[in-house]
């Protein structure tokens, strides 16, 4: 059953780096720029912070991939030697495994620019931190999150299941992730329960009219904004890469640890 989606990129402080043109100068390069040195973090889960790195080292023109959503040994081997240089020049500063920790970099300013998820940069905004979240030039890596039932499942566990699966197109869910910038695949049902400024704003790509609050209560959106990246026709029609398993997936998997480890 698929639910929650979005596509990522990186976020980063414009008070730190002089805020680019989304789609147009925005770019994953940015990552790897000599100018953010020791400013820069990835997130550490390896099948996602693996497609960060390629598409920056790709924008960098430091490498080329055939099909950058299934990397051959080869250059899943350019890529770390890549990696490990920058890692041994001191170029990161740190690998962040959940949003409230890339928020403590962000808002700490440890960073100045680093992998982001949406709710991060709605966090770090409601800390006062002036985030934007990139709209990549060379497009987005996009993700998309279902629900499996097992066949083995029976009863009352089945029962729940499918109570805990229904809740979740249930229209509340929805209205609620929205606001941490998160998308639903049935909007919809969810519509009713978002005020026109948060529909218009983070599913329309329109300015607001009013303060708009995150899931944590605080305000992460300002009269006058419009959503990174514009709405979600746009934002889905910038698409680098989908988040998946590659067929090299166990040797990128140590490739990952060895460079963490460098």
């Amino acid at each position: 059953m698929p639910y929650v989606h979005n596509v990522d990129s990186f976020g980063y402080n414009t008070n730190l780096i002089e805020k680019g043109i989304p789609y147009e100068t925005e770019s994953w390069s940015w990552l790897l720029d000599e100018k953010n040195k020791g400013k820069v973090a990835l997130i550490n889960a390896p099948t996602i912070g693996i497609f960060d790195a390629a598409l920056a080292a790709e924008g960098a023109g430091l490498m080329k991939f055939n099909n950058i959503g299934n990397m051959t040994i080869s250059e899943i081997d350019q890529l770390f030697m890549i990696l490990t240089e920058k890692k041994q020049q001191n170029h990161f500063s740190g690998f962040w495994t959940s949003v409230p920790q890339s928020v403590e970099f962000m808002v700490s300013k440890r960073v100045a620019i680093q992998s982001m998820f949406s709710p991060g940069v709605s966090a770090s905004k409601g800390q006062g931190i002036p985030v934007t979240y990139a709209s990549p030039k060379e497009g987005y890596r996009a993700w998309y999150g279902v629900m499996c039932l097992s066949a083995k499942t029976h009863g009352h566990v089945k029962d729940a299941a499918y109570e805990y699966m229904n809740w979740w197109l249930s229209g509340y869910p929805g209205a609620f992730i929205a606001r941490q910038g998160y998308y639903i695949s049935n909007p919809d049902r969810s519509r009713p329960l978002m005020s026109s400024d948060e529909w218009n704003y983070w599913y329309d790509g329109k300015a607001t009219t009013k303060n708009l609050k995150g899931t944590d209560g605080t305000v992460s959106v300002k009269i006058g904004e419009i959503r990174d990246g514009g709405s979600y026709i746009k934002r889905f029609s910038n698409v680098a890469v989908w988040n998946t398993v590659m067929d090299n997936y166990d040797y990128s998997l140590d490739k990952w640890y060895e460079f963490l480890n460098s």
